[in-house]
């Protein structure tokens, strides 16, 4: 079999790690990843250290989904010790640049008061010395900005703490990753290599595009005791073959979350993809990778969170995706990394930004970066775009998690594009608190009244009705709201007939469908036919 042309069975997982942790963009950046370890990763590891059995019954408790427990039933405390360790002894220098980032932080507050920060210069720590630029806002506020390319470029940029774990799932049961390690485990391969690494090309193509597993081992490092377990993860069995679409009309497929493909003959888009990737059998019918095509012309990426940026979907879609789309940043701000200098050292290719009311276009289509207000905890985030697509004069507006909080901008964005056909909008309106995500980024602790007010929370119904009426779509679909099952084990989402989400989402298809405008929540799976308006010329 070695030697023999095998397909990569569709139920392996290729999940991305970093220092063992699950990989998601904070963990990529320098500056944010050095935060992230100091004030999430040790701080969860020491605290199961010392209370595993409360670990364990949290894990336990639905509750407490997504909090800061490691889900390992209270028995892996010497496994967890010896990442610790590892954790101290090998970062020293990204420990070091988290504490002179708090360092700065405090001799900010303390010493700029609105004379010149030129003197300050020679106070910042010596590691973060040309690597940032110290600036007042208009209100004489000190802050400071990060030169993130040089950070990249520097050896606090770790490649080789990045590794995939490969093993087999077969439903969609996943405990929430972003708290616990991934330890080893009978019947998994773990390959210390980056991300950019060709490897994860090559076996990702092999879904469709056979290779022998000697070709693939020759390109790792693979200890000779997990070959057996290697081989397992491969069949000599075809898949079912790709069908290209090649109807007339525009056709849109919702994969689950916030992720929809647009397809026409001659071209195809995918937004925010995080696609049930693996084949099982399952309840919930879903398009999966299967239903992907062999290319995919541009992935539009809306915004920074780990549900809308999912390595585990992006890094096996690599080889196939010709352009990337990512909101534009240079604001250098430690919680705003920028996306495309990320998505370039991660081994993508044609990575595109696009601002606001910027364009792309190309054949009969249009790419408009639309602004992405609230949803953010307020803090100053230009990482985040929507989008309007049009396709032979077809609107289509994809809002995100965009919060409605200003009518006027929407009403100013109208002016300009007009009318839509369709719209999609998330309305998770509750949403995690700030410190939920961004906590660790903090240099003072946020008090929890203020922490409550602050959260990730898409437009509730006032705020999505008004959108409707700015827009006047002819179909209004809501998404983007973390229903699926195979969205748990990165959203921790669980939601009752009581919930205010759905409660507020139920109350604005039922205003669309009195307006006499096609409505409806989208879960698991749907697919819309829509006609290419005729193009005419003066």
């Amino acid at each position: 079999m070695r030697n023999q042309p095998v397909y990569l069975k569709p139920n392996v997982v290729i999940e991305p790690l970093i220092d063992r942790w699950y990989a998601w963009s904070h963990l990529v950046s320098p500056a944010t990843a050095a935060m992230n370890i100091t004030g999430r990763h040790l701080r969860i590891m020491n605290s199961y250290i010392q209370s595993p059995e409360i670990h364990a019954a949290a894990a336990k408790n639905p509750k407490m989904l997504g909090g800061p427990f490691i889900n390992l039933e209270g028995n892996h405390v010497e496994e967890i010790k010896q990442l610790r360790d590892n954790t101290l002894s090998t970062h020293k220098d990204l420990i070091a640049l988290s504490d002179a980032i708090k360092e700065l932080d405090r001799k900010l507050i303390s010493k700029a008061k609105g004379y010149s920060l030129e003197p300050l210069y020679n106070e910042v720590p010596e590691l973060l010395k040309g690597y940032v630029e110290l600036t007042y806002d208009l209100n004489n506020n000190p802050s400071f900005r990060f030169f993130e390319s040089l950070l990249y470029q520097s050896r606090l940029y770790k490649p080789q703490l990045q590794s995939i774990a490969l093993w087999l799932t077969d439903n969609d049961e996943r405990p929430f990753v972003l708290s616990t390690p991934r330890i080893d485990k009978p019947g998994m391969v773990h390959l210390d290599i980056p991300f950019d690494h060709p490897f994860i090309d090559a076996i990702s193509s092999m879904k469709r595009t056979p290779k022998s597993i000697n070709a693939l081992v020759e390109m790792i490092d693979l200890d000779p005791k997990a070959e057996p377990v290697f081989e397992s993860f491969f069949t000599d069995t075809p898949p079912m073959p790709y069908r290209k679409y090649q109807g007339k009309k525009i056709r849109m497929r919702y994969f689950g979350h916030a992720c929809i493909l647009i397809e026409t003959e001659e071209l195809n888009i995918l937004i925010d993809p995080l696609i049930s990737y693996y084949g099982y059998q399952q309840e919930v019918a879903r398009y999966s990778d299967v239903d992907l095509p062999d290319i995919i012309d541009y992935v539009l990426i809306t915004h920074n969170h780990q549900d809308h940026i999912l390595f585990e979907t992006l890094l096996p879609l690599r080889h196939k995706i010709k352009n990337i789309v990512v909101p534009r940043t240079s604001s250098g701000q430690l919680q705003d990394p920028n996306l495309k200098l990320m998505f370039d050292q991660i081994g993508f290719s044609n990575v595109i930004e696009i601002g606001e009311m910027e364009t792309i276009t190309f054949e009969d289509c249009t790419i408009t970066g639309i602004p992405f207000i609230g949803e953010h905890g307020d803090l100053s985030i230009q990482t985040k775009i929507c989008h309007h697509v049009v396709v032979s004069k077809f609107s289509m507006l994809f809002m995100a998690d965009s919060c409605n909080v200003e009518s006027k901008l929407y009403q100013h964005v109208h002016d300009i594009i007009g009318d839509v056909d369709v719209v999609f909008l998330g309305m998770e309106c509750d949403g995690a608190p700030l410190t939920w995500l961004y906590g660790p980024l903090l240099t003072e602790e946020l008090h929890r009244d203020k922490d409550s007010t602050r959260r990730f929370a898409g437009s509730n119904y006032e705020r999505g009705k008004c959108l409707v009426d700015i827009f006047n779509p002819q179909e209004v679909y809501v998404y983007a709201m973390g229903l699926e099952p195979w969205l748990k084990f990165i959203s921790s989402i669980r939601y009752t007939e009581e919930s205010n989400p759905i409660i507020a989402s139920n109350k604005l298809i039922k205003y669309c469908i009195e307006k006499e405008l096609v409505a409806e929540r989208l879960y698991g799976e749907k697919e819309l036919f829509y006609e290419k308006y005729p193009i005419t010329f003066p």
